[in-house]
C-alpha cells in the first residue's frame, strides 16, 4: 500500500481536474499533503478523478465552470468540507473552434471567454470572499503560450488567455499583500484537451521543441505546486512559461 504524505493542514480547490493539466496539478498537491475539491463536467469521470487521488483527502463537484450556480456550491462544498480554501487553481477552460480569425463565429468567442476568463474571475470572488481576503493563500491561473504569441487557427483560445494573464496582473495588484496570483502558460502537453495539436504526429512536433518532447500534466503540477508554496511567497504577478524551450526557436539563426 502506498503511504500517503501527512496533511499539510492547506486546501486547494482546481477547476477542471477530472483529467489533464487539472488532474496532474491536483496529484501533485496531494502528494504533498493538501486536501483537494476538483471540478469538472463529467461526473463519472470527475468519480472516478477523487477515487485514483484518495477520496478521504479529495472531494469532487460536479458542473459548468460558467456556471454562477455551480462557482457557489463548489466554494460552499469546498469550506463545507475542509474549512479553508488556501489556493485556487483555475485551469478549466475550452476550445471548440479551430480556423482563421476572419470567419471566427462571434458567438463561439463569447462562450471561450465565458469558459476561459469569466468563470476564472467568479471563482477568484467567491473564494477570495470566503476566505483568502481575511486569511490570505495563493492562485495560479492556467494559461497558455497562445496568449503570449500568435497561434494560427486557435485565435479565440489564444485571445482568452492573453485576457487571463491580464487579469493574473488585476487580481495580483488588488489581493495583495494577502493573497499572491501568478499564471502557468504551458506549450503542447499530451492531454486529451490538446490531442489535435498532436495526434498522428507527436514525433515531428516534438522536434520542434528544444527539450525533445511535448509537456505532461506533471509539468505542470510541479510548477502549480511551487506556486503555492512558501517557495515562491515573493512571488506574484508573474507567467511562468514553461514551454520545452519552444520560444528559443523565436531567435534569429
Amino acid at each position: 500500500m502506498t503511504t500517503l504524505p501527512e496533511l499539510s493542514g492547506k486546501v486547494a480547490l482546481i477547476t477542471g481536474a477530472s483529467r489533464g493539466i487539472g488532474y496532474g496539478i491536483a496529484e501533485a498537491l496531494v502528494a504533498r499533503g493538501d486536501r483537494v475539491c476538483i471540478t469538472g463536467r463529467n461526473e463519472d469521470a470527475l468519480k472516478e478523478a477523487v477515487e485514483a487521488l484518495g477520496a478521504d483527502r479529495v472531494i469532487g463537484v460536479a458542473g459548468k465552470a460558467h456556471d454562477l450556480a455551480h462557482q457557489a456550491t463548489v466554494v460552499e462544498r469546498t469550506m463545507e468540507a475542509f474549512g479553508r480554501v488556501d489556493y485556487l487553481v483555475n485551469n478549466a477552460g475550452t476550445n471548440p473552434v479551430f480556423g482563421p480569425m476572419a470567419d471566427l463565429d462571434l458567438d463561439v468567442a463569447r462562450k471561450v471567454f465565458e469558459t476561459n476568463v469569466i468563470s476564472a474571475l467568479g471563482f477568484a470572488q467567491l473564494t477570495w470572499k470566503a476566505w483568502q481576503s481575511e486569511n490570505g493563500g495563493a492562485i495560479v491561473n492556467i494559461a497558455s503560450v497562445a496568449g503570449i504569441s500568435p497561434s494560427p487557427f486557435i485565435g479565440a483560445y489564444g485571445m482568452s488567455k492573453a485576457a487571463m494573464i491580464n487579469l493574473t496582473v488585476q487580481l495580483a495588484h488588488e489581493f495583495a499583500p494577502k493573497v499572491r496570483v501568478n499564471a502557468i502558460a504551458p506549450a503542447v502537453v499530451k492531454t486529451k484537451f490538446a490531442q489535435a495539436l498532436y495526434e498522428g504526429r507527436e514525433a515531428e512536433a516534438a522536434a520542434s521543441y528544444p527539450l525533445g518532447r511535448l509537456g505532461v500534466p506533471s509539468d505542470i503540477g510541479g510548477a502549480a505546486a511551487f506556486l503555492t508554496s512558501s517557495q515562491s511567497d515573493w512571488i506574484t504577478g508573474q507567467t511562468l512559461v514553461v514551454d520545452g524551450g519552444i520560444f528559443l526557436n523565436a531567435g534569429v539563426g
